[in-house]
């Protein structure tokens, strides 16, 4: 059989401090409430559940040297993710706090560390050189650094190799208000740059970005403006709209779990999606795959919840090779 080449997922790992109060927060009191503290990040996210859904994964990034630092590292390598790191000795890692409200919703509150320092120079360029596919998210692009990196990176992956094909590409707009405060025309100018294959939007997002009031309407308008790529357009509750060259429009409805916190219920989607695509080309049969693992992930507490029973038996109507659930039950 031939060797999959990696997933590569550049961008941010940080530690996440998840809380859910029991009550509102008011000002000057206090309350009760859930708090999880873990590693973090949209692109180590993905790579997570990329590996676990059985797909080679490796996460480019650049941490602080500090305990946070090795507390988030530990966590992916013991999920089985490859680590390529840069280390700095003059930016933390970064610290993200998640406010989870009672039904479920999150906000972010993202402190800026060493992941958003990373430099074209501090590249592994053997290892993007060598990807079968590249992921990076917007949180890399939102400002620079590290922004000339993150483009950097893609032409490293898209550079032609002896023998091979090249790398495809995947991008995660990553946060409607950032897109926002930014300005869609220069958000989408940045976008125009980078040679993605696969969007990867939600519902917010797609509206940002295309300024369209409906769903359907904005992946018309990522469609037409992006006619090479094929359009994953999650929807929450609503499960997902995909769209590409070779791919008619098709809805694949969500699963029926209940919400209890949306935080990375999309990195989880996306790296389940991406292991299926990358195995057997099916959009329609990945985003089933998809909608499966984010429904499994938004109906418990954390980006990355410990595998279980149920999680297997949702992987199992899926089968990719390599999956590696099992092992952590």
């Amino acid at each position: 059989m031939t060797e999959r080449k990696t997933l590569v997922s550049l961008g941010d790992l940080n530690w996440d401090v998840l809380a859910k109060p029991d009550t509102m927060l008011l000002s000057g009191g206090d309350t009760t409430g859930r708090l999880e503290l873990s590693g973090g990040g949209s692109a180590a996210n993905l790579a997570v559940w990329a590996r676990r859904c059985g797909f080679p994964s490796t996460f480019v990034g650049k941490i602080g040297r500090d305990r946070f630092g090795e507390l988030a590292t530990a966590e992916l390598q013991a999920e089985g993710v490859q680590t390529e790191l840069i280390l700095s000795t003059e930016h933390p890692t970064g610290v993200v706090l998640a406010l989870i409200d009672r039904r479920g919703q999150r906000a972010m509150l993202t402190g800026q560390g060493a992941d958003w320092e990373l430099l074209p120079d501090e590249l592994p360029g053997v290892v993007l050189r060598g990807a079968g596919h590249l992921h990076l998210t917007a949180w890399s692009l939102f400002r620079d650094p590290p922004r000339a990196a993150a483009l950097a990176a893609a032409m490293l992956s898209k550079s032609s190799r002896i023998g091979e094909g090249n790398a495809t590409l995947s991008l995660d707009p990553g946060s409607f208000q950032m897109i926002q405060q930014m300005g869609r025309e220069n958000f989408l100018d940045i976008v125009d740059r980078v040679p993605f294959d696969v969007l990867f939007p939600n519902d917010d997002e797609a509206r940002a970005m295309s300024g369209c009031v409906h769903s359907g309407d904005a992946l018309s308008w990522l469609r037409e403006r992006y006619p090479h790529a094929l359009v994953v357009l999650k929807m929450d509750a609503d499960g997902a709209l995909i769209e590409g060259p070779d791919q008619p429009r098709v809805a694949v409805a969500a699963t029926p779990d209940s919400l209890t916190d949306a935080t990375g219920a999309g990195d989880a989607f996306g790296g389940a999606f991406l292991a299926g695509w990358l195995t057997h080309r099916d959009a329609e049969r990945a985003a089933q795959l998809a909608v499966e693992v984010g429904g499994w992930v938004v109906s418990r507490f954390g980006a990355r919840p410990p595998a279980d029973a149920e999680l297997l038996t949702r992987l199992a109507r899926h089968p990719l090779q390599g999956a590696v659930v099992e092992a952590s039950l």
